[in-house]
């Protein structure tokens, strides 16, 4: 119940406590508050008294741990020095007025780039970035599929290992790797939330499915793995002065190069797929070497996506947003959807 009411408070930030908890770090906002969309967090763009706009980022409760999200934030403030354009967090200041009657807050993160910030029973973790503000980029000729690649590429230069003898792996966030497959299977029936007339069914295919990606996995060991964004896809990208900025950290992860190249790929078949990443990857490697087995999971990390999208939206069903997003969730047609979609990845796994 704690934690429900935790959630639901998270779900309910009044325009009121956005200002106050940015007051606390000496960002006035003119009352001008636009709700951005975002499933697992609270983000919103507040407009400045001095007429610049910022990016307010609460986590939601209990997803991340503080150690978790500052590795983010120093992969991003990483990124940024080393001149990779990237929406990153701005370290900040305390107020001399921080800490008002009914209120507290504090900083944390060698950045100080993290806030903690209560109105009393409701405590918050909360980020602020500087707007970007941009286009959905084209992605369609050659140049545009190398460019993006390059960038991709800078990211990744850093992600292996950085700058100044810093690890190039991270020591707290998750590591995408096939164990996490079953973990969404097991998460999945614990909540029961797949259809009973399924259940059985969909669970044999599902563990059918997480057997062919654990071996897809092996037949390219070993294999490097790196900081990642680890959901880089078009909607986390901005065209802005001419150039690609990548946005949206918040699932950064340990993994293989290909998690942050496959989900580009919008090829209507193989052939076409393969082409995009021969682009890509001709753009990529302008900074850092591809190994070329990787090719062999987009597959695999695609089923391992769609088992963990499952989990995701059933760890969060508590929360009233992600039951008017995904209404069919549930659903014996939903099911039915899903155990066709991996029989089909199995399928394309061989």
């Amino acid at each position: 119940m704690q934690h429900l009411a935790s959630t639901l408070a998270f779900g309910q930030l009044t325009p009121d406590g956005v200002l106050d908890a940015l007051e606390s770090v000496g960002l006035r906002g003119d009352g001008r508050i636009l709700q951005l969309n975002s499933y697992e967090n609270r983000v919103f763009q507040v407009m400045l008294e001095e007429g610049q706009a910022v990016v307010a980022k609460f986590y939601r409760p209990g997803r991340w741990s503080d150690e978790q999200i500052l590795e983010e934030h120093d992969f991003s403030l990483e990124l940024a020095a080393a001149e990779v354009p990237v929406m990153a967090p701005m370290p900040l200041t305390l107020s001399p007025h921080a800490n008002r009657p009914g209120q507290t807050s504090r900083l944390t993160g060698r950045h100080s780039s993290l806030l903690h910030w209560s109105d009393g029973p409701h405590a918050h973790r909360v980020s602020v970035s500087a707007f970007l503000g941009g286009r959905d980029p084209n992605v369609e000729t050659d140049a545009d599929w190398q460019r993006l690649g390059r960038l991709m590429g800078r990211v990744h230069a850093v992600g292996k290992g950085g700058q100044g003898g810093r690890a190039h792996r991270f020591e707290h966030r998750l590591s995408l790797e096939p164990a996490l497959a079953q973990k969404a299977i097991d998460t999945l029936l614990s909540l029961d939330v797949v259809d009973l007339s399924l259940r059985s069914r969909w669970e044999a295919v599902a563990r059918q499915a997480a057997d062919h990606i654990a071996r897809a996995f092996e037949r390219v060991s070993p294999i490097e793995t790196l900081r990642l964004h680890g959901d880089a896809h078009r909607g986390n990208l901005l065209e802005r002065h001419g150039a690609l900025h990548l946005v949206d950290l918040d699932d950064a992860c340990n993994g293989p190069a290909m998690q942050d190249l496959w989900l580009f790929l919008d090829g209507q078949d193989r052939r076409s797929a393969q082409h995009q990443l021969d682009l890509l990857l001709s753009g990529y490697e302008d900074f850092v070497p591809f190994d070329d087995r990787e090719r062999a999971l987009i597959e695999p990390l695609r089923t391992l996506r769609v088992l963990r999208h499952s989990a995701w939206i059933a760890q969060r069903w508590e929360d009233p947003a992600f039951a008017q997003a995904f209404p069919s969730f549930g659903s014996p047609s939903h099911w039915a959807d899903q155990l066709t979609q991996l029989e089909e990845q199995i399928e394309r796994m061989g």
